[in-house]
């Protein structure tokens, strides 16, 4: 019997850069004529290409899923305790890919980015990006990768809804779909807190209407407030008293509108050191894909109707602490699934860390999800051994990468 080692690292990864000149068509109707994606790659692909698995990411990760950078190792992928030899997705068994989508601010063209029709950062200019755009470039990552069929397609919050539009959009091209604390649509809720976190930004002096990039500033301001509330919204109440409590930073209550708790300063300290890093432009970007999201939209609101084009086998995850994107919600794809005859299995975890448990180490959510690659292992087979298959695409410095050793990378 085949034993895995357990807790290995990929070890030291290089992300690499692929251009492609294929003008992309948005769902809004714009086009990009040029755009580029960045990707890094992990364990083998076999002979007959059958062992990839696509990962999609959440808001503010990227394609540095797992492993780290030779110059930089204390910059662990965003979900390496999942990824890797002997872990859930094991690298002994499967090639792994992680992408920076579109309009991210970690490599692949973006609003930062530089629009060669005019010389100058796309800011304001560029288009509004959605969940089935990403998949869209994906798939155009996967031709060049030569992978016609993935194995399968995971993403957990945000990328778990890559992975749903995975499996209605190109159905004959991934054999299972992982979604893990998702939802087939956002909440009115939802939306408004997105809403305001944007209008933190916007409203931020420094925004300069999107094209703060020419006036040599950053809305720093408008981004820790939205950073503050997307990150109370990824915590449950009970991790939060559990992590802070009402501990006090002094020895006693100040009498003053600073920073009395520590529970604020954590969001300062988080919140700062994201406005560091993260763009902007890409926030009210992505945010945005989350709101546009609705694979039922089209259907009257019926998601079985929806879903209906999907032919691939399904584990649906979902968090019993997650108020953002409720157990209910991961309910609502299983049901309509079900209704549509397919092959699905669903855990509902009982864990106390609220939407973020996604990132976690829990060993029952893991177990879960290593049985379930475990026998999609099995049925791929040896396929007649590892191939060392050409990567496209130009290798790019480690500071091209996302600052990935940030906590809280969900939604």
């Amino acid at each position: 019997m085949h034993q895995h080692p357990v807790h290995r690292s990929v070890g030291a990864v290089t992300a690499r850069r692929l251009a492609f000149d294929t003008p992309l068509r948005f769902r809004s109707g714009a086009t990009l004529e040029q755009y580029e994606l960045v990707y890094e790659t992990y364990g083998r692909l076999n002979a007959e290409r059958s062992n990839a698995v696509l990962v999609c990411h959440a808001l503010n990760a990227s394609h540095h899923v797992a492993g780290y950078y030779a110059d930089d190792p204390k910059n662990a992928g965003w979900w390496d305790n999942m990824i890797g030899p002997g872990k859930p997705l094991d690298t002994d068994r499967f090639f792994v890919i992680g992408v920076n989508n579109l309009g991210s601010c970690f490599g692949s063209t973006g609003p930062a980015s530089i629009d060669p029709r005019t010389g100058a950062p796309h800011g304001s200019r560029f288009p509004v990006v959605t969940v089935e755009d990403w998949v869209a470039a994906q798939a155009r990552l996967a031709d060049a990768l030569g992978i016609r069929r993935f194995a399968a397609v995971m993403g957990g919050s945000l990328g778990g809804m890559q992975a749903l539009a995975w499996a209605t959009l190109f159905p004959e091209r991934l054999a299972n779909a992982v979604v893990i604390a998702a939802t087939p649509k956002l909440t009115a809720q939802n939306i408004a807190f997105n809403e305001v976190a944007r209008r933190a930004i916007v409203t931020d002096p420094d925004f300069h209407g999107g094209d703060y990039y020419a006036h040599g500033v950053k809305p720093k301001r408008g981004l820790r407030l939205a950073r503050m509330i997307g990150h109370i919204t990824y915590l449950s109440d009970d991790a939060m008293m559990e992590k802070f409590g009402r501990a006090l930073r002094a020895d006693a209550i100040g009498f003053h509108f600073d920073i009395d708790f520590e529970v604020e300063s954590y969001l300062k300290y988080q919140s700062e050191k994201f406005a560091e890093y993260f763009d902007a432009n890409t926030y009210l970007l992505i945010t945005r894909a989350l709101d546009y999201y609705d694979p039922a939209h089209d259907f009257a609101g019926d998601l079985t109707a929806a879903l209906a084009p999907a032919t691939c086998r399904f584990l649906v995850a979902s968090f019993t602490s997650d108020w953002r994107f409720s157990p209910a919600r991961s309910r609502e794809i299983v049901k309509a699934l079900v209704d549509n005859r397919r092959d699905v299995s669903y855990a509902e975890i009982d864990a106390p860390h609220g939407h973020d448990a996604f990132l976690l180490d829990d060993p029952r959510y893991h177990a879960v999800v290593q049985a379930y690659f475990a026998n999609v292992a099995r049925e791929i087979g040896a396929g007649g051994g590892p191939i060392d298959a050409a990567l496209p695409g130009e290798p790019i410095a480690a500071s091209a990468g996302a600052d990935a050793a940030t906590s809280g990378f969900a939604a």
